[in-house]
């Protein structure tokens, strides 16, 4: 008999934990039927009889109206299930749990700043202002290449094509996210290169950094000097023996910030990997801890599931119509073929990353962490532009669910979650942690215990697929015109 997964008990339907032959018969808590059709792994079948625009239940919330009457063992998708969203409001449910018990904080080998925080790499970051310089920027960066090595953990540059002829709001983005970045303490070192002519100059990203450690951040205008390359190197290398004078030591987990972000999910994203990172979210929070959960829009269809959030979707769902755009244009293709038809089934499997703990504040997009707990960060949905946000909001690494691969990392270490075994057989380079035995009936304990000492192993040191394949980049938000 095939495995099927009823998630919650007043659910209407079930996942198929693996593919599902027509004219087999499933039993689930609860239920029985015989499948009408071939049911593709993470996909939903039905229990029972939908008629035709009443809700189709999943995590015991409405993921959708039945678009015609849905029979007992019929596949459930796209072709029988629409959105209930309008643009109106999402449905309201608090699913929050309340504050974990404490824990005592376990301990990695972290880096201790001048400032007192705390970072989880020594690295030599170059940080361009402007488009203009990142041709400059790379040149630095191989001339002090094999200087640096044995000093820094890596030098890298954050190449991107903004910092001028932009406006407002638009601008604001580029200047908070630059400036997020060299503020970031698993830099050692930081050159910030501008060229001279730029609306975000050097000038104008020292007044918004407002103060700064002179031995750990150096600025170069292209302009001003004769020989950028060889003043580029001049001061990296002195960064870079300054950076490698920083020593690891153990720290508490409870100065470690944790990103969270999904991308390319699967019907079994809601079930493995997600609710996954949420337990060992719960757990670094418990030992004082803290978390961002990024990727505003793809949180829309579970609004009313997050205390806090509701104002920050109303600006993100104004952010969409100012532009002529359709609010509820989600799951992605990718999302659909993987078994998510909904843009609230989507979103309530989405937010469980968070775990259960209640969040403790709102950032907008550029704002760095404030408060120890669950934070909800403000950024779109795009995979980079929204790990390139948790980066700059203080984030040390990243716990990126997928359910169908992706090779990317942020400017932290990004350890990819995959949420089923296929997936990290078949993409051992890219994936860190394999979630997918919890869809096979693993208990969630070790996996709980393993995610959580890997999280700390990277902490200490360890690299991530990405890091090791120098998968490193940053995308900024584009919102506003081009001068």
């Amino acid at each position: 008999m095939s495995r099927c997964l009823r998630i919650a008990p007043t659910d209407n339907v079930a996942v198929a934990l693996e593919p599902v032959a027509a004219g087999i018969r499933v039993a689930v808590e609860g239920a029985s039927v015989t499948t009408r059709e071939d049911i593709p792994q993470g996909h939903k079948l039905a229990l029972t009889a939908i008629p035709a625009g009443a809700d189709v239940i999943k995590y015991g919330y409405p993921i959708g109206r039945a678009r015609t009457e849905i029979q007992p063992g019929q596949w459930v998708h796209t072709h029988n299930l629409a959105t209930r969203l309008d643009g109106a409001g999402a449905p309201q449910a608090q699913v929050r749990g309340g504050a974990p018990a404490p824990l005592r904080p376990r301990s990695f080998q972290g880096y201790r700043r001048a400032d007192g925080r705390v970072g989880i790499r020594n690295e030599l970051w170059i940080v361009p202002t402007v488009g203009c310089v990142n041709g400059v920027a790379r040149s630095m960066a191989r001339r002090v290449e094999d200087y640096a090595r044995g000093r820094v953990d890596g030098v890298h540059v954050w190449f991107h094509p903004y910092g001028c002829s932009q406006m407002g709001e638009d601008q604001e983005h580029t200047r908070a996210i630059l400036c997020g970045l060299i503020r970031h303490p698993n830099a050692g070192a930081v050159l910030v290169l501008g060229l001279g002519c730029e609306n975000s100059s050097i000038a104008v990203l020292q007044e918004r950094l407002g103060r700064w450690d002179s031995q750990r951040v150096a600025f170069l205008e292209c302009q001003a000097v004769e020989d950028e390359l060889a003043e580029g190197e001049r001061l990296l290398r002195e960064l870079a023996d300054r950076a490698a004078a920083d020593r690891r030591e153990p720290v508490g987990a409870d100065e470690l910030v944790v990103g969270l972000k999904c991308g390319g999910s699967d019907g079994l994203s809601g079930i493995t990997a997600n609710p996954l990172a949420g337990r060992v979210t719960d757990r670094v929070i418990a030992m004082g801890g803290s978390a961002l959960l990024a990727g505003v829009p793809e949180m829309f269809g579970a609004a009313g599931v997050l205390r806090a959030l509701p104002a920050l979707v109303e600006e993100f769902k104004d952010y969409f119509t100012r532009h002529g755009q359709v609010v509820y244009e989600n799951p992605s293709p990718g999302n659909k073929a993987g078994g998510i038809t909904t843009l609230e089934e989507k979103s309530l499997g989405c937010v469980q990353k968070g775990g259960n703990t209640p969040i403790v504040d709102v950032l907008h997009y550029g704002e760095t962490v404030r408060r120890r707990g669950l934070t909800v960060l403000q950024t779109p949905g795009n995979d980079l532009v929204s790990a390139t946000g948790l980066a700059a909001a203080g984030a040390h690494l990243i716990l990126f669910t997928t359910g169908r691969g992706t090779p990317f990392g942020a400017p932290v270490p990004t350890l990819k979650l995959a949420t089923n075994t296929a997936l990290a057989s078949r993409k051992a380079g890219w994936i860190d942690y394999d979630a997918g035995g919890l869809a096979q009936g693993d208990a969630w304990e070790p996996h709980i215990q393993a995610l959580l000492q890997l999280v700390l192993d990277t902490a200490s040191g360890a690299p991530t697929r990405a890091e090791a394949a120098g998968y490193r980049e940053i995308a900024i938000w584009k919102d506003g015109v081009t001068l």
